[in-house]
């Protein structure tokens, strides 16, 4: 749980998605990454909540949210889908719109909502992601090497299931210490690394991990590539916060990928974290989201 939220499970089209709620106010959604879940928020979401009524859905196959078997055309995982089932949570809850923060590839969920339900988003906050067809496209040997994780989870099943399910704990353990500043699980709270590794154990959710990425490497980034190719940009304001060792900061100039999607962005670099900002330097993120979210 998150400290003063409560937890329900909510029905949202084909899923049913579990729920953290707590504040009052405009209302936030605050979308989790790979390989965590509603816990990444916890540090934030109490903070957030004396401004914002603060909702926190873990994801299809993340958390204890519903897990469906992947298709051959890996949609069930597409941030397509996972963004429709936001606007049915918000259909659930009497929401017309709010403001969306995501993380990873929570961010890249809120961006495709964005993208495809613009009147449902009154402002975007994005962390740590650039576009997924600008990230694909800017891979050098070098940011393969950091990122090898967008093209082992992405083959075909069962081979990164089986290879990760026989070892779960060592390898999301080592994963999450990877990606800190620290290189340190020291980031996590307790009651946080437990519920990450216990999800890893779960084959239903370590299947619906890799298909995220499957959907990553072939339905959203067409999809991103259409969108570019007919001019198709992000009306919402956007504020874009990222580490500055962490994935986007591998690119040129990750802001200035972000301008070609969208005419009203302005965001910043974070220093004293790696990719978990939320966990790694809180306040960093209540100092950027709360006045951008606050001025909605």
């Amino acid at each position: 749980m998150i400290e003063g939220f409560t937890q329900s499970r909510i029905r949202c089209g084909e899923v049913s998605l579990s729920v953290h709620r707590g504040g009052k106010g405009e209302p936030l959604i605050l979308l989790h990454g790979y390989p965590q879940n509603h816990h990444c928020w916890e540090r934030v979401a109490p903070e957030f909540a004396k401004h914002f009524d603060v909702i926190v859905p873990d994801l299809r196959g993340y958390g204890d949210s519903d897990a469906p078997v992947d298709d051959k055309g890996h949609t069930v995982y597409s941030k397509r889908q996972m963004a429709r089932d936001i606007v049915a949570l918000m259909d659930a809850l009497g929401l017309a719109s709010a403001h969306i923060l995501g993380h990873d590839r929570g961010a890249r969920v809120s961006y495709r909502l964005a993208l495809d339900h613009p009147s449902r988003v009154r402002r975007l906050g994005i962390i740590e992601i650039v576009p997924t067809v600008d990230f694909w496209a800017n891979w050098n040997a070098d940011l393969a090497m950091k990122a090898y994780h967008w093209t082992f989870l992405a083959q075909p099943y069962p081979l990164p299931e089986n290879m990760i399910g026989a070892d779960s704990d060592a390898y999301f353990r080592w994963t999450l210490a990877a990606w800190t500043r620290a290189k340190s699980a020291s980031a996590f709270s307790d009651m946080a690394l437990v519920s990450y590794l216990a999800q890893g154990r779960d084959p239903a959710r370590l299947h619906a991990m890799c298909a995220d990425y499957r959907a990553g490497a072939t339905f959203d980034r067409d999809l991103d590539e259409t969108d570019r190719a007919v001019g198709r940009k992000i009306t919402a304001p956007i504020y874009f916060l990222w580490s500055d060792i962490g994935f986007p900061s591998q690119t040129p100039d990750p802001l200035d990928l972000w301008r070609a999607w969208a005419d009203d962005i302005q965001g910043n670099s974070c220093v004293g974290a790696g990719h978990f900002v939320m966990e790694e330097t809180p306040q960093a993120v209540l100092d950027a989201f709360v006045p951008f979210f606050r001025k909605g």
